[in-house]
């Protein structure tokens, strides 16, 4: 007999919204860079956020595409070393978006390692992506203060909405 789907996820099928992010590792040397754009050509992959870290002889390239997967893929062909990390994306909301963003996880001390903003505008507003070591709490606590907390569905494939 098949279970009936009352629509609602159980603790076991609830999977938190994240957003994967590529750490893509470069040596310091001039094009470096251009070859990471370069392995996404041809193919349907759009950057919607990215940072650049600099160390001392390498520099570390935080993305996210649309398309992750495909992302990866491509530049795994090109023998480009990367690792992958989940991520919390959230809507910047207007007025006070990043005060009441870290109010929000500072309630639950929630440390942020690192934060940048999104390129593109998937839902019209300013989103910010965030690295904590407490990802599932992070989501929690946004989404019990009515935060919109995205998805990589909401990321694309596709033009943006």
């Amino acid at each position: 007999m098949a279970s009936k789907s009352y629509g609602f996820e159980t603790a076991e099928t609830f999977r938190s919204p994240t957003v994967r992010q590529l750490s893509v590792f470069l040596d310091d040397r001039v094009g470096a860079l251009l070859r990471v754009f370069q392995a996404f050509e041809g193919k349907d992959i759009r950057v919607v956020a990215m940072s650049v870290v600099h160390a001392i002889d390498c520099a570390i390239v935080r993305l996210i595409c649309d398309d992750c997967d495909a992302a990866k893929s491509a530049l795994t062909e090109r023998g480009i070393p990367l690792s992958e990390t989940e991520l919390v994306v959230v809507e910047v909301p207007h007025g006070h978006g990043l005060r009441s963003i870290c109010s929000a996880l500072l309630a639950g001390e929630v440390n942020i390692d690192y934060a940048y903003p999104l390129l593109t505008r998937p839902t019209g507003r300013a989103a910010l992506a965030i690295h904590t070591d407490e990802v599932e709490t992070a989501v929690r606590l946004l989404m019990n203060r009515q935060f919109t907390v995205m998805t990589e569905e909401d990321l694309g494939p596709g033009p943006i909405r």
